[in-house]
């Protein structure tokens, strides 16, 4: 007897496929499934466009979007978060704030994912005035702000050159949006030496030793850098 292709299984291959790097054998069962008249759901879709983000192919992940939009297959927030995601890792930026941009005009909501990707696409790219207004867009919403995209919008004013800016990042975030861990301390502390401001850095490394364990703090020391060891030792 024939058995029957349905939703949940295609979403199960695909998604192992995409977990074990398969992003081609994905793709070639997304395509079986279009040329044999199978229906295609959201979920189908988005397990193909986050097959092809793990794989770094943001052209399939683009192309894949544009065949929901033809189909009117709905794109949700994983759909185009993946898609954004694939467009970061390959330094895509302009074509990860049109999917954002996309992702607005069509009612989706972005989450915390989405953001991020979206802040590191254009750091990455070398244009911190997008990273910088992406974050602060972040700020004015509701979403809860992880520990990537605050870090990644102070090392964008950092390459810029606006470590006064930094610093009021990390202001803001120390007002309790955001939960403080080593990586945000040690961007907060390169914007403090690309400023030449060694006692903010130390009182940084001081706030951040009232937080890490000992092995964190051998590690972040080294992150203030060009500090004389005299100095160094004022912060213990």
């Amino acid at each position: 007897s024939e058995v029957e292709v349905d939703t949940i299984s295609s979403i199960a291959v695909i998604s192992a496929f995409e977990k074990g790097g398969k992003w081609k054998y994905a793709l070639q069962l997304f395509k079986a499934l279009t040329r044999n008249a199978i229906e295609l759901s959201t979920a189908v879709c988005s397990a193909t466009v986050s097959a092809c983000e793990k794989g770094g192919e943001w052209e399939k992940a683009w192309q894949l979007l544009g065949a929901m939009a033809l189909g009117e297959i709905e794109s949700n927030t994983i759909t185009f978060s993946s898609a954004i995601s694939a467009c970061e890792k390959s330094c895509e930026w302009e074509r990860a704030l049109q999917l954002f941009s996309d992702m607005v005009q069509s009612k989706v909501e972005p989450n915390t994912v989405t953001f991020s990707a979206v802040i590191s696409a254009c750091d990455k790219g070398g244009r911190f005035d997008k990273a910088l207004q992406m974050f602060n867009v972040m700020v004015q919403s509701t979403i809860n702000l992880d520990t990537i995209a605050p870090s990644t919008a102070i090392s964008a004013c950092v390459k810029s050159g606006e470590w006064e800016r930094a610093l009021q990042l990390f202001s803001i975030m120390a007002q309790g949006r955001v939960e403080l861990d080593s990586i945000i301390f040690n961007a907060a502390m390169c914007a403090c030496e690309k400023a030449g401001e060694w006692r903010k850095a130390l009182q940084f490394f001081n706030m951040m030793a009232q937080r890490s364990s000992p092995i964190q703090l051998f590690s972040a020391l080294g992150s203030v850098p060009h500090v004389q060891g005299d100095r160094r030792q004022e912060a213990f």
